[in-house]
């Protein structure tokens, strides 16, 4: 838990680097006392540019982690195996929130140990936290980006002369990231339709040659198709190919 809430903080650095470049100290609240006597208290607009960053978050953990990549592949697949609702989409984006925190856990302690801790003992400034958080998060994140897309998307910027991908500004790496991403997961969301497709094939011209033409063939390939993902641990499988995807236990 300590570094899933050392990655929110990172986050806040990350899109507000300005927002406690003053020291570190937000003050929430301001007081001003009237001629009359009376206060008037008033809401800091860093508080207001805190809160905002926020609402960024949900964004932020989808398109710059390993998010993207295993809810389209999990959506993939429950599609392949024929069922409409079961698991539903909640379990299946805590299913990748829960794996991207797994696949991230590295990085996210990297950035921990090297931006946040000092941060929060005050040995940086929340500037050089942001330079200091950004730059694992890049490395991450060019690691599995495609350098045609980075060619696309930095063309389309205007950087046409680039000595390497790590001169390149985040705007120009995460829609790289993503695009590179959706490629893969639709990549291996193909492997993994295949063999339900081949079930699905079978049953369907065992059944047209019967002349069980009323018979629908989803309602009679659905318990093969389920019986062949468990009898090979697919779950396992799923998520083991999806680790290794990005690099873990190579």
């Amino acid at each position: 838990m300590k570094v899933f809430f050392s990655f929110l903080t990172v986050l806040l650095l990350v899109f507000t680097p300005g927002v406690l470049a003053d020291g570190g100290v937000i003050s929430a609240v301001t007081v001003t006392d009237n001629p009359d006597g009376s206060k008037e208290y008033s809401i800091t607009l860093q508080v207001l540019a805190m809160m905002t960053a926020l609402s960024f978050i949900p964004a932020i953990v989808m398109l710059m982690t390993s998010f993207t990549r295993i809810i389209v592949v999990l959506a993939i697949l429950r599609q392949a195996l024929g069922l409409q609702q079961t698991p539903n989409s909640q379990l299946l984006v805590g299913m990748s929130l829960f794996l991207s925190f797994f696949i991230m856990a590295p990085v996210f302690e990297e950035v921990h140990a090297n931006a946040v801790e000092p941060y929060l003992n005050e040995e940086i400034t929340s500037l050089q936290a942001y330079d200091i958080a950004k730059v694992p998060m890049r490395e991450f994140m060019l690691a599995q980006t495609r350098i045609s897309d980075l060619e696309t998307f930095a063309e389309i910027a205007g950087y046409t002369q680039v000595d390497s991908p790590d001169d390149l500004p985040l705007t120009v790496i995460i829609p790289s990231f993503v695009t590179s991403e959706l490629k893969t997961a639709f990549q291996i969301g193909f492997m993994f339709f295949i063999p339900f497709l081949i079930i699905d094939l079978v049953v369907a011209s065992v059944l047209m040659a019967m002349g069980m033409m009323m018979l629908s063939p989803m309602i009679v390939s659905l318990p093969f198709k389920l019986m062949m993902f468990v009898l090979v641990d697919g779950w396992t499988l799923v998520m083991g190919t999806l680790a290794k995807s990005f690099g873990l236990g190579t």
